[in-house]
């Protein structure tokens, strides 16, 4: 397994120096970063047969112009699936397309309209109190397990946003780990730099994955329930223009997105927090500062760093060609700490006044429909800890590690103690 393959198309330039940019390390790449804005914004990383552009001005407006940016690449193999891979899903009957991030107008369009009206405040807040109860539950089991340690990340943030798209999607909220399972996945499939046999296994659990959307949609056919598929199926009943297939594709797409990137959130939202413990002073005697310091958090330490788009047409970024048919890889981890948009950026500041113009949730018509569910659940997670367990201290907060992916940057574990 290497990030060294040359997947060049002809005609790309070569860039032999790539500034210490590694697109799949996610250790610390915000050094890397800097060094791209300030030498080179716009360079060409034949590693992975992208444009990685990190200049803020750049990446929202390639977000904005969907016309010339499309994001029909946003959900494709950053490595082509293996001939084993491949004979697996099509034997299994793999047909999952993305949800909304990969669709383009005037799709894109119709399906977002019909989502976003089952999609509404009136869920997530019908979802705030179970989700606080959860919460609640799971730092209870945490503190009284016996020993003062724990793993934020294994013991908190991995279930409460699991259990809570499930939820709402109408899914049997005691196969937490299956659907854990199916998502880590669908990620390394995605956006991991995976070998023909590392696929293989994958493949098999995508194939569980997508059988699982199409039996969800098929029993809501069935059976009147109160979630987002069978509002979905309600709505194409009376007559919204979506269909069973999509229906199929929002609930794959939801499944994943609803809790991977929110599992990170939270914990990267309490991993910042406790590494700043006066701004987490802060927030456990004014709560009214948490919404606040999660938009923060997303600024300086986001769940999603980099995002795909292709260009339909020849055009220029950031002062460069870009032919058409050229695949863009937009850096929002990059942008976010932008020194012409942030000012010190590289320091976190919970009452930065402009932290809610960052870039993680993306721009324009792609822009995260679940970006409040998300900042809801992180919101009442932080709550709940500065109310239950406010001694919460991190181990070793500088040897926390991250798994190797080209988008996600997600803590493998947020370890943690408390006085007794």
């Amino acid at each position: 397994m290497s990030a060294s393959t040359d997947v060049r198309s002809a005609g790309e330039p070569a860039c032999p120096v790539h500034h210490g940019y590694e697109p799949f390390r996610q250790g610390d790449p915000f050094p890397a970063y800097a060094a791209l804005r300030a030498e080179e914004p716009v360079m060409y990383d034949e590693r992975i047969g992208y444009w990685v552009v990190t200049r803020f001005d750049d990446v929202k407006a390639v977000f904005e112009d969907w016309e010339i940016f499309s994001s029909e690449n946003a959900q494709a193999p950053v490595r082509e699936r293996g001939p084993e891979a491949k004979r697996i899903m099509a034997e299994g009957g793999f047909t999952a397309y993305s949800g909304l991030s990969a669709r383009t107008p005037p799709e894109h369009t119709r399906i977002r309209k019909v989502v976003a009206k089952a999609f509404t405040p009136r869920r997530y807040k019908a979802l705030e109190p179970a989700i606080r109860a959860n919460v609640t539950d799971q730092l209870q089991q945490l503190l009284n397990k016996g020993v003062n340690t724990a793993d934020l990340v294994k013991e908190l943030a991995y279930q409460v946003p699991t259990v809570t798209i499930l939820t709402l999607i109408g899914a049997d909220t005691s196969q937490v780990d299956t659907y854990k399972r199916w998502s880590d996945s669908r990620a390394a499939m995605t956006w991991g730099d995976l070998s023909d046999e590392e696929q293989v296994p994958h493949a098999h659990n995508l194939v569980e994955y997508w059988q699982e959307c199409l039996r969800l949609v098929a029993e809501a056919h069935q059976v009147e329930r109160d979630s987002l598929v069978g509002d979905l199926v309600r709505a194409q009943q009376d007559g919204d223009p979506i269909s069973d297939h999509e229906i199929a594709s929002v609930c794959y797409s939801l499944l994943f997105a609803g809790h991977e990137t929110t599992t990170t959130l939270i914990s990267n939202v309490l991993r910042v927090l406790l590494a700043h413990p006066q701004q987490w002073q802060q927030v456990i005697e004014d709560p009214k500062k948490i919404a606040g310091a999660i938009d923060e958090v997303l600024r300086f330490s986001p769940s999603i760093v980099a995002w795909r788009r292709k260009a339909l047409e020849d055009t220029t970024v950031g002062g460069v060609d870009i032919p058409a048919g050229a695949g863009l890889l937009l850096v929002m981890g990059s942008a976010n700490r932008d020194e012409t948009k942030f000012d010190d950026p590289d320091t976190f500041d919970i009452a930065r006044p402009n932290a809610r113009e960052h870039l993680a949730f993306g721009f324009g018509i792609h822009y995260c429909l679940g970006n409040m569910l998300a900042k809801l659940q992180a919101k009442v997670a932080v709550e709940e800890v500065c109310r239950i367990a406010p001694g919460l201290r991190l181990v070793d907060g500088e040897a926390i590690e991250f798994g190797d992916n080209l988008s996600f940057r997600a803590p493998v574990s947020v370890p943690v103690t408390w006085e007794d």
